[in-house]
C-alpha cells in the first residue's frame, strides 16, 4: 500500500502555526514581490479568489472581508517542511518527497499494522509538534492514494486519514471523482476526455486500454492501470540529482548600479553552491543572466546572459563567485534598469567521478573550508557566515512588506513568551 501525506494549505498553515490570532480568519500568502495570491485559506477560496489573482484586482475583497495578507516567507516554509519530513520518516522507511508539502510513503512489510491507525498517529504527531493540519490518503497505487487524499481533505475525515483498500471502496470513490482532477490528466486532457464522453475517474478506469493509449499516450495508459489498482508509477525514495541548479529572483525595485547587481548574483551563487554540495555534485560552468523590466518603454528592452566555463569541475563557492563576476562585468550596461538577475550551474557531475587536477594543491583546503562554512550556517542559520561580495543591505531584495518572522531559523526573530 502507498500513502500520500499532504499538509493542508501549507503556506497559510505555516503562518497560522506561529500566529493563533489568525487561525480562524481568512488568509492570503503572496508571491514574489507581493504580486499575486499563491496560497489561500478555505475562507478565501469561498470568496472566489483564485490562485494567481493579482493583488490590485482583489484589494476591495481584502478590505471588505478583512483578509490577513502575508508576503512569502520561504525560509520558514522550507524549515517547516523539513520538520514534517523528519516526523514522516518515523512512520515509514520508504518516503518520496513529492513537493514541499506532499510526500509519498510506501508500506511494504507493514502488513501486520492497521495502516489507518498508524497514519492517524502520524497526523496527530504532526499537529502536536508543528500545529500543521495534515490529510493522508492510502491506496494500492500513487494515483489512487491521491484520490483518497482528496476525499480525506474535502470530507474532513475523522483522524485525517482515508484508506481505499477494497475494490468496492475504490469504485465508489472514483464514481464521483471528476476526471479533470486526476493526477496527471490536466486541463487539455480533461477536455479531450469530456469530448469522448468520459467525465468521471471511474469511466476512465473502465475505458478500453488500447484505444486510450492510441488516442493519448502511454502516460494515460499508466493512469488507467493505476486506477485499476496496478502500480505503474515508480516509487522514488532516492530522487535523481539535479542536472542544472538555477537561482533567480526579481528585484523589489529596478536597479541601475553595478554593486547591488554584484551582491544579488553573489547571493544566488552562494545558495546554488550549497545545493550543489548537498547533493554531492560538482559543476563545470556557470551562466549569469540579466533582464530589464518589460513594462518600462522609456528604456530599451535588454535580456542577455553569459556562460563562463571553469578550468575544472568544482563545488567551491569562490570559484563560481569569480566566474560570475567576470560574466557580470561583460553583461552590465549602465544605461539599463534591471528587474531580474539569476545564475545557473551546469555541466554537473558526481563528485566521485571527476578527474582531479594533479597540479591543484588547494582542493583539500577548499573542501575543508566549505564543510566548515556549511556546518556553521546549518547550525546558526543561513547567511551567518557569507562572502563579502554578498553585502548586507540587499537593496535588490524582493518586496516583502508583510513578511512574518523567521520563527524557527533566526535567533533574533524567535517568539518570546512573557
Amino acid at each position: 500500500m502507498i500513502a500520500i501525506c499532504d499538509v493542508n494549505n501549507f503556506y497559510v498553515s505555516c503562518e497560522r502555526a506561529f500566529n493563533p490570532a489568525i487561525w480562524h480568519k481568512p488568509v492570503i500568502v503572496l508571491s514574489n514581490n507581493d504580486g499575486c495570491a499563491v496560497a489561500r485559506s478555505n475562507q478565501v477560496k469561498k470568496l472566489g479568489i483564485k490562485t494567481g489573482d493579482p493583488v490590485f484586482k482583489i484589494r476591495h475583497l481584502i478590505a471588505k472581508h478583512k483578509i490577513q495578507v502575508f508576503s512569502s516567507n520561504y525560509i520558514l516554509y522550507g524549515d517547516m517542511s523539513h520538520r514534517v519530513d523528519d516526523i514522516i520518516a518515523q512512520y515509514s522507511d520508504q518516503v518520496e518527497n513529492y513537493s514541499i508539502d506532499e510526500s509519498f510513503l510506501r508500506f511494504d512489510g507493514f502488513e501486520h499494522l492497521d495502516l489507518t491507525e498508524h497514519c492517524q498517529k502520524m497526523v496527530k504527531q504532526i499537529w502536536q509538534w508543528l500545529s500543521l493540519p495534515v490529510c493522508v490518503g492510502i491506496a494500492p497505487t500513487k494515483t489512487l492514494a491521491k484520490v483518497a487524499g482528496y476525499y480525506a481533505k474535502k470530507m474532513k475525515i475523522s483522524g485525517g486519514v482515508l484508506e481505499l483498500s477494497h475494490d468496492w471502496q475504490i469504485q465508489k470513490a472514483l464514481k464521483k471523482f471528476p476526471v479533470g482532477k486526476l493526477w496527471g490528466v490536466g486541463r487539455r486532457g480533461k477536455e479531450q476526455l469530456n469530448n469522448m464522453g468520459i467525465y468521471s475517474a471511474l469511466e476512465l478506469r473502465n475505458a478500453d486500454l488500447k484505444t486510450m493509449r492510441k488516442t493519448f499516450s502511454v502516460v494515460m495508459e499508466r493512469t488507467i492501470m493505476e486506477l485499476r489498482g496496478i502500480s505503474c508509477i515508480a516509487f522514488d525514495a532516492d530522487p535523481e540529482k539535479k542536472k542544472q541548479i538555477v537561482c533567480t529572483r526579481s528585484f523589489g525595485n529596478k536597479i541601475q548600479e553595478l554593486k547591488p547587481l554584484q551582491e544579488a548574483i553573489a547571493y544566488h551563487v552562494t545558495r546554488a553552491c550549497v545545493t550543489l554540495r548537498e547533493q554531492g555534485s560538482v559543476a563545470k560552468s556557470i551562466n549569469v543572466g540579466l533582464t530589464t523590466s518589460h513594462h518600462n518603454i522609456q528604456y530599451q528592452q535588454h535580456t542577455q546572459s553569459r556562460t563562463i566555463p571553469l578550468p575544472q569541475a568544482s563545488d567551491y563557492t569562490a570559484d563560481f563567485l569569480h566566474a560570475a563576476s567576470l560574466a557580470l562585468q561583460q553583461l552590465f550596461k549602465s544605461d539599463q534598469r534591471y528587474k531580474k538577475a539569476g545564475i545557473m550551474l551546469a555541466d554537473i557531475s558526481d563528485t566521485n567521478t571527476v578527474q582531479l587536477d594533479m597540479f591543484n594543491q588547494s582542493s583539500g583546503r577548499s573542501n575543508d573550508l566549505m564543510k566548515t562554512l556549511d556546518s556553521i550556517n546549518t547550525k546558526f542559520g543561513k547567511g551567518s557566515l557569507r562572502s563579502a561580495q554578498e553585502g548586507f543591505s540587499q537593496k535588490w531584495a524582493m518586496r516583502a512588506n508583510t513578511k512574518s518572522p523567521e520563527c524557527t531559523t533566526n535567533w533574533n526573530q524567535l517568539i518570546t513568551v512573557s
